[in-house]
């Protein structure tokens, strides 16, 4: 009988993952050398969830979202391994066409910045417009009156108006709204934030994330969020995926992940962010933001063993001559690191 319940808990726990991510990896081929952008991400993610994958600059996490997208240039990229399953069906193994009918219908993108990314010449109707027409068969006419609908879903005054004007007739907001809008306008199982907010000043952020779990909410849309914010993860996200030079080093809920991270990168990413009790002037210890010393490693010339050694302050010989492996080191806790215990430990005491 307990054999028969584990099984059933796997079922429905396998049934309730929208997309799996198995040992992704993807390649760049350059001149001075090969980078391994992505190098065996891991990682999977539940229906109505939102999962957030932080890291600094050139980590891997913009590459990963377009890897799920199967939009990685090549040459001189190349997705040389792996799985992307979305609710079963491996986006990887796919040809051109039928991946292009689920790519902007099943599983979207909101793109890092929007005036790169939405086209000049055409207006804001016909942009949303041209995936209602082409993956829900929809007049030219229909399309644009629900172009108008999801204008007003995402908050942007005069809809009406605003389907007949270019991108540089908006504001910054109101672009990464019709961003946003042209990403729903399918209702995908998946949507990919790829630093939605990085443009914006921090009054609009906060109305375009409180926008982003609205619609969340309402249409039950599975969210990755890409970012390097720890602010915009706390207040947003359910999970955490930390990544540093291609590969994941940490994950876990996000209350754990901010209660006890059990990597030392994740750990300075924590310090190196002002307290609010501190700005508050609510302590009167001296507190100076740490920063994390060294650079990241260029991907073409990484140390033998761990990435993170050359920056670390409890590397030791071993970190140095051998990666760690990614284990489990708390319940629905990993991390990749040698000496998690001593952090734990810290931590705990």
């Amino acid at each position: 009988m307990a054999l028969t319940a584990h099984i059933e808990e796997q079922a429905r726990d396998a049934s309730e993952r929208v997309l799996e991510v198995d040992n992704l990896q993807t390649y760049f081929y350059t001149r001075t050398g090969l980078i391994r952008a992505v190098d065996g991400i891991s990682f999977s993610l539940g229906r109505g969830e939102t999962l957030a994958i932080v890291g600094e600059s050139g980590c891997g996490k913009s590459v990963t979202a377009l890897s799920l997208m199967r939009l990685v240039a090549d040459p001189p990229g190349r997705i040389v391994g792996g799985s992307v399953k979305l609710d079963g069906v491996d986006l990887l193994g796919l040809d051109a066409a039928t991946m292009r009918s689920i790519r902007g219908n099943q599983i979207s993108m909101v793109f890092q910045e929007p005036m790169t990314s939405l086209n000049p010449v055409m207006t804001i109707g016909r942009q949303i417009g041209e995936s209602l027409v082409l993956h829900q068969n929809l007049s030219r006419a229909a399309a644009l009156e629900r172009a108008i609908e999801i204008l007003q879903l995402v908050g942007i005054p005069e809809p009406r108006q605003r389907v007949k004007e270019y991108p540089h007739q908006l504001s910054g907001g109101m672009r990464q709204r019709a961003m946003i809008a042209m990403a729903l306008a399918c209702n995908p199982k998946v949507l990919i934030a790829d630093e939605p907010t990085s443009a914006l000043d921090v009054t609009i952020q906060a109305q375009i994330l409180e926008l982003v779990a609205k619609l969340q909410r309402e249409l039950g849309t599975a969210v990755i969020l890409i970012t390097h914010d720890l602010g915009v993860v706390a207040e947003t996200a359910e999970r955490v995926i930390v990544m540093y030079a291609g590969r994941k080093v940490e994950e876990a809920t996000v209350g754990e992940l901010f209660a006890a991270p059990l990597h030392p990168y994740t750990r300075g990413l924590m310090t190196s962010i002002p307290r609010l009790a501190l700005m508050r002037g609510e302590t009167k210890a001296v507190e100076r933001l740490q920063e994390i010393p060294g650079m990241v490693p260029a991907l073409t010339n990484l140390p033998p063993g761990c990435a993170f050694a050359p920056r670390c302050a409890f590397a030791d010989d071993a970190c140095r001559a051998q990666y760690p492996p990614y284990a489990e080191k708390r319940p629905q806790h990993w991390a990749a690191c040698w000496h998690s215990d001593k952090l734990a430990g810290a931590i705990d005491g």
